[in-house]
């Protein structure tokens, strides 16, 4: 959809962005290596994580999957609260959590409001398809696991279309961030 770029244009106007997927890759390479390979062993190389085998690991396998994320989630959260005490204590008027599955996982409760980056299907699935080692079975499973965009876009405060351009997201990241300066008593 473009989230990553989006993330980098909040960064870009000054504001401090949690990224979870950066946190997990952290984390796979230090205080969650021992306590994943102890769930499944054989999954680590030199103390980190090796993600394709703990990925044919958990793929397809809900109970593999819940157990990885009864051990990763919690250690994420954590992750999470300690970014957003620095950004208060920084004075941030404003931080952005890029945190996939958001609203599959509920954690829009813990947010003041959610921005959805969106884009048509084909465009999606071109972008993502583009992505070294990525095929359509391993998008399938992806797109499985996600609320439907149109249920994402109607659930979302604001949306980011990344389909009409960089300098056009942009526009709207800007925008987004006027209107969340005005949001009386918000969170940070």
């Amino acid at each position: 959809m473009g989230k990553s770029a989006t993330a980098d244009m909040f960064v870009a106007e000054g504001v401090p962005v949690y990224c979870a997927d950066a946190a997990v890759h952290a984390l796979y390479e230090g205080e969650a290596a021992p306590l994943v390979e102890q769930a499944f062993p054989g999954v680590t190389v030199d103390g980190r994580v090796d993600r394709a085998q703990l990925g044919a690991r958990v793929l397809g396998n809900p109970e593999a999957l819940a157990r990885l994320e009864s051990i990763v989630h919690p250690l994420v959260r954590a992750s999470e609260q300690a970014f957003l005490a620095k950004a208060r204590a920084a004075g941030a008027p404003v931080a952005v959590l890029d945190v996939p599955l958001l609203l599959e996982t509920g954690g829009q409760s813990r947010v003041d409001a959610v921005v959805v980056v969106t884009a048509p299907a084909d465009v999606q699935r071109a972008r993502v398809l583009a992505r070294p080692g990525m095929t359509e079975a391993k998008l399938d499973a992806i797109l499985a696991k996600q609320m439907p965009d149109a249920e994402k876009r109607r659930r979302a405060h604001f949306l980011v279309d990344s389909s009409r351009g960089f300098d056009s997201a942009r526009a709207q990241v800007r925008a987004i961030l006027r209107a969340i300066a005005m949001i009386p008593g918000k969170r940070l």
